[in-house]
């Protein structure tokens, strides 16, 4: 007997439809597909129990005639090609002949289909047909698919939750809407309408529908050609970001692909615009010869081979360019300020933050790191007990705000400038109180502020110094100046350092806070008016299975109309003024990566946290702010570089510098003949 055989038919579209028909989101992909390729107008999706029950797709195409209707569930049968040359030209969305038959050796289909006349039904099982009739049917054609992987149950263990399904089912529609503006497409899930194109051909107004009013608004138009490629579609503007690439949207020859190069090429056209970590959303259409583009490459057909690939990058990247090249970046900050608040936020608000942090940043490195001491004071063993005595008693030599002192705001009692109310209520963290009642027992120990020293004298200069840590870790540094209100210059016996004042400053929040973020506290701050946010179909899908992680932090969603969620409070930690953008990072983390832990989570939350609570740029502080600033970076356990991995200092030796002023001589001249 033979050892080799054919494969029985039913068995070979099995192992077709393994890599046709990965999940739910699979079958409306093909099945809609063949719809668009059939000239439907109108195309309305149906799914029941995230597509595992049923999936119907009904469209008013150009219909399939009865003799051709047995012949569509043959495996490589096809109406899209039919020799080589056309393999190399291909303008439709289908053409391998393997959806249909691969969906059926799989599932329970039903196909009813008419092109004016009278319909046929054809009830196909397994890949069997059980029934071929006459019926009355409009023209145009209706897919209806059931028990999905009925008589294959191995493949359901591979399968993600019904809402995860849904959500790739609702992305596949999305992207198709975009491909085709001038089909109205339309997506119900369980009786609830998920998706609703009007089918008029404008597609920012089908971006809208998808992503909401708001971030269609922050779109602009692209526009672009060379002899070879015409690149159209929209961009957002840089205010408006993502925290992953899914939301670029890439579509050839009104195919939606994957091609990182395209992408890599979008992202490189905003050039410094973007924050690192940060993407676009956009939809690119792409119009070529289909020459010069190899579909046949993969049996989802979403990744493609394209010629001359370097010419159509480099126009995208020019076109988006020129573009935003346009566009006034420049946001207008009193935009985003309260009137009455302007000018505190701006001047007044800065001023106390700076203060208030000079203070805590001294005396929290005087207290840590043992240090001579003037004779008034205690010996270096009793600063250490008082630094953990003050950290569980609150001091009560001075007067004590409601609310704490806090990192980067200024407490109520110092004389310099009026309180800001709406930071009056930040950090409420147990663990913060102790932080903040802590420093109100150091501070007292120093005169800051206008504050009177109690039974000390001010320390010397030279007190302010970083101590010497185990093995030169990090240098003693002596503060010289601020260049640009950006960096601080310091000097070291082994030469000169620059240091990033945001990236210190943040490096030493996130030590704090990564112990701070894990108590979360039952302080919340109610909000006047509720933050409302808008996320598409597929977002909100996904966002069900990580409530509970988002609320592990503080951050309670409730479900506000079909594509909407309301928050009502947020955590007391939030910065003022920045409350909306914070959660939208956070749910942004929550999107990027679907198995984010509530660990890794609140780490993220520290950093960002620490980050938003750091001196930005453009800062100018005073010496004794800068030098207090050296003190605390040297006691962290990390000092070199922040929580993203920037470098917090750099270093000048002296030869570097004597090198830029040329006072090394060259080996063959004599030091007689230059000048010192």
């Amino acid at each position: 007997m033979a050892k080799i055989h054919e494969l029985a038919s039913v068995l070979a579209d099995q192992i077709a439809a393994g890599e046709v028909v990965e999940r739910p989101a699979s079958v409306v992909k093909e099945l809609v597909e063949n719809a668009v390729d059939a000239h439907s107008q109108q195309i309305d999706i149906t799914v029941e129990e995230a597509g595992l029950q049923r999936i119907s797709v009904v469209d008013d195409g150009d219909g399939i005639a009865d003799e051709d209707s047995e012949m569509a569930f043959k495996r490589h049968a096809t109406s899209k090609i039919t020799d080589r040359r056309d393999l190399f030209r291909i303008k439709s969305l289908g053409f391998r002949g393997e959806a249909l038959p691969s969906i059926a050796s799989v599932a329970d289909v039903t196909l009813t289909t008419s092109t004016g006349g009278v319909g046929t039904l054809i009830h196909n099982v397994g890949g069997i047909i059980k029934e071929h009739t006459a019926a009355a049917a409009r023209k145009g054609t209706t897919v209806t698919v059931k028990d999905l992987f009925g008589n294959v149950p191995a493949r359901l263990k591979y399968l993600k939750s019904p809402a995860t399904e849904l959500a790739r089912i609702t992305d596949i529609v999305n992207r198709l809407a975009l491909s085709y503006p001038n089909v109205a497409f339309s997506l119900v899930h369980n009786g609830r309408e998920l998706t609703r194109t009007t089918g008029r051909g404008d597609l920012q107004q089908v971006i809208a529908g998808i992503y909401g009013v708001q971030s269609a608004r922050k779109m602009v138009a692209i526009n672009g050609k060379n002899p070879d490629f015409q690149v159209s579609g929209y961009v957002s503007l840089p205010e408006l970001t993502r925290a992953s690439r899914q939301y670029i949207s890439l579509l050839l020859n009104g195919r939606y692909i994957h091609n990182f190069q395209l992408s890599k090429a979008l992202v490189a056209g905003y050039g410094s615009k973007l924050m690192v970590g940060r993407y676009p959303l956009a939809v690119l259409d792409i119009k070529m010869d289909p020459l010069l583009v190899d579909v046949n490459v993969h049996p989802t057909k979403q990744e493609v081979r394209i010629s001359e690939e370097p010419e159509l990058t480099q126009l995208i990247q020019d076109t988006v360019f020129k573009r935003l090249s346009q566009e006034n970046l420049i946001p207008d900050v009193f935009d985003e300020i309260p009137t009455k608040t302007r000018e505190t936020r701006s001047t007044d608000q800065l001023t106390m933050a700076l203060n208030d942090v000079s203070a805590k940043y001294e005396m929290s490195a005087r207290t840590t790191v043992p240090e001579p001491q003037p004779e008034e004071s205690a010996a270096p063993t009793d600063t250490v007990a008082q630094k953990s005595s003050a950290a569980s008693e609150p001091a009560e030599t001075t007067p004590t705000p409601a609310a704490g002192p806090q990192p980067l705001e200024t407490p109520e009692e110092v004389p310099v400038e009026p309180v800001v109310v709406h930071d009056k209520h930040d950090f409420q963290l147990p663990a913060v109180q102790a932080f903040d009642e802590k420093y109100q027992t150091e501070q007292v120990a120093a005169p800051l502020g206008g504050r009177a020293p109690v039974k000390q004298e001010p320390l010397p200069e030279a007190d302010l110094r970083a101590p010497e840590p185990p093995a030169q870790r990090f240098p003693q540094l002596r503060y010289l100046g601020q260049v640009h209100g950006t960096y601080l210059l310091a000097e070291a016996d082994d030469g000169l350092y620059l240091v990033d004042q945001h990236a210190a400053q943040e490096r030493v929040n996130y030590e704090f806070y990564r112990q701070a973020i894990g108590e979360v506290s039952d302080d919340e701050q109610k909000l006047l008016v509720p933050i409302v946010l808008d996320y598409p179909t597929t977002d909100v899908l996904e966002l069900t299975n990580h409530i509970e992680t988002l609320g592990s932090v503080g951050i309670h969603l409730e479900s506000f109309g079909p594509n909407s969620f309301i928050v009502h409070e947020h955590p007391t930690w939030f910065k003022a003024g920045q409350e909306t953008d914070t959660i939208k990072e956070m749910i942004d983390w929550v999107l990027n990566d679907g198995k984010i832990s509530v660990a890794a989570f609140r780490e993220k939350t520290a950093i960002m946290m620490s980050c938003k609570r750091a001196i930005k740029a453009n800062h100018h502080l005073d010496d004794q702010q800068a030098r207090a600033l050296l003190v605390k970076l040297a006691t962290a356990e990390n000092p070199f570089n922040c929580p993203h991995g920037r470098p917090v200092l750099v270093h000048f030796t002296d030869q570097d510098l004597e090198k830029l002023f040329k006072r090394i001589q060259d080996p063959h001249h004599s030091g007689d003949d230059w000048g010192e």
